[in-house]
């Protein structure tokens, strides 16, 4: 094939379709998107320009939450006498070897698990990595590995997605080498090609070109060929397109199940009795005419019942001996509130924090960002922030102060759960809710999520001009004077 073609395998294509657009059965366990990341591996020789295609594709398919992860991260530390040699320029860099392909896999693999993985920095300077420093990557939606063994380890192979291949004429290579090396990185001009002769280009020849049979694509560098990197970079958006909807779809099938349970038949789903007191509580929250000051007011004293409300099953693990003000000596049971821990989904979350912190001081809290794409609608995870060793909690608890299609919290979830912690610590507390948004979550867990909520408006009453203020996100923009 000449180096101005480009070739995607007809059979990749056939395998992608029929993988992302098979009719299977959408079961109620929800997969988020960066559970199923996109992988795209892209190999070359050293200079051929893979990191320019990379950020050229990266850039181009502008879907958030991409990442761009270079092999060289992945080189191994060197011992006192091995580095010595690099110093020297006679150590091989280019061999399979030099790389901790173990490390790489398992990194690679961590992603598209759905886990948060630390990737190694990498000094040229010093041929060493940078001691004590990683960079923590979690909830990637499509990752882009380059590296001249990119497409060298089978267990990396079958990791991706979409495998490209940079095939550029050595001398090309070396020139743009030289540039980068001397430039870039400090080296001298008479190391440089040392090493590229000792090294570079026997490897290459050896193991590097030989990659190029397990490529789905083949393209030129970039430079010399932008037609063939733009139509590789639709097809990519193509199936990125294709994941989206489906993701979607799979949100909206959960409401929509067949033969529903009334939600007072779900074990899961707890609705806060309509007390004297509660029912007051709600309607100076519902009231437009309510003061900003009285509002945050009031809402905090219904926060603080839900808060207490769901703690109230906490196990006593242990009794402890007191001396009562009478002087009496009773043995009473202890609850240990540290291990409770809360989340709020920022920022309509964020409404609860007075309410947590007066109800458990001593609580820690975390927070996740998810907001939705201007222009798909789908959800998106921004940003998380648990406290450390969050799965050895005995409860979670969820914060939201109002749920309208459930997306966030099914998201927000699923991040807990990539974290290590069990289905049944989770509780997810909500002042206001709609029944889809309700329903959705329950059943995205197979009904095994607890979901405490003030009120839920059931679907029936949304229509009407009573309730069409439960579709409105309201609450967070009041509690916090943005309306």
């Amino acid at each position: 094939m000449s180096s101005s073609s480009l070739f995607i395998s007809t059979e990749h294509q056939s395998q992608e379709l029929r993988r992302v657009t098979a009719g299977e059965e959408v079961g109620t366990r929800y997969i988020p998107p960066w559970t199923t990341p996109y992988i795209i591996g892209i190999g070359g020789t050293s200079g051929s320009g893979k990191t320019s295609v990379a950020a050229k594709i990266t850039s181009s398919i502008n879907t958030p939450w991409t990442v761009l992860m270079s092999l060289d991260n992945f080189y191994k530390p060197l011992t006192p006498e091995e580095r010595k040699r690099a110093l020297e320029n006679s150590y091989d860099f280019d061999e399979p070897s030099a790389i901790d392909l173990d490390l790489a896999y398992n990194c690679i693999k961590s992603l598209k698990e759905g886990k948060k993985t630390c990737i190694p920095i990498y000094s040229f300077s010093e041929h060493n990595r940078v001691p004590g420093k990683s960079v923590s990557i979690y909830g990637a939606s499509v990752v882009v590995i380059e590296g001249i063994y990119a497409l060298y380890d089978q267990r990396l192979l079958n990791l991706m997605d979409l495998k490209i291949y940079v095939d550029v004429d050595l001398d090309v290579c070396l020139a743009r080498r030289l540039s980068r090396d001397i430039v870039s990185r400090g080296r001298d001009l008479e190391g440089c090609i040392q090493q590229w002769e000792l090294f570079v280009k026997p490897n290459a020849d050896k193991y590097v070109k030989t990659t190029m049979k397990n490529a789905d694509a083949i393209i030129p560098s970039l430079g010399n060929n932008g037609v063939a990197t733009q139509t590789l970079i639709n097809h990519i958006k193509s199936k990125l397109q294709l994941k989206s909807r489906k993701h979607l779809e799979e949100l909206s099938r959960l409401g929509q199940v067949e033969k529903l349970k009334p939600l007072s038949q779900l074990l899961n789903i707890h609705q806060l009795e309509s007390s004297s007191q509660v029912v007051a509580l709600k309607t100076v929250i519902l009231d437009k005419y309510t003061s900003r000051d009285d509002f945050v007011f009031y809402f905090d004293r219904i926060a603080t019942i839900l808060v207490s409300w769901a703690l109230d099953d906490i196990p006593a693990h242990a009794m402890k001996t007191i001396v009562t003000p009478n002087g009496v000596t009773v043995e009473s049971p202890m609850v240990d509130f540290d291990k409770v821990t809360s989340i709020n989904i920022v920022r309509s979350g964020d409404c609860f924090m007075r309410s947590l912190k007066k109800t458990v001081p001593s609580m820690a809290l975390g927070k996740v960002l998810i907001q939705s794409d201007s222009h798909t609608g789908e959800p998106q995870l921004h940003c998380e922030f648990v406290p450390p060793h969050i799965e050895d909690y005995e409860q979670v608890l969820l914060v939201e102060a109002q749920i309208i299609s459930g997306a966030a919290v099914i998201m927000a979830v699923q991040v807990l759960l990539d974290h290590g912690v069990a289905l049944n610590k989770i509780k997810v507390l909500v002042y206001l809710a709609t029944e889809v948004g309700i329903r959705r979550i329950s059943n995205a867990f197979n009904n095994s999520v607890q979901i405490y909520a003030g009120e839920i408006v059931p679907t029936e009453a949304l229509g009407t001009d009573h309730c069409k203020w439960a579709r409105k996100r309201f609450i967070d923009s009041r509690y916090f004077g943005c309306d």
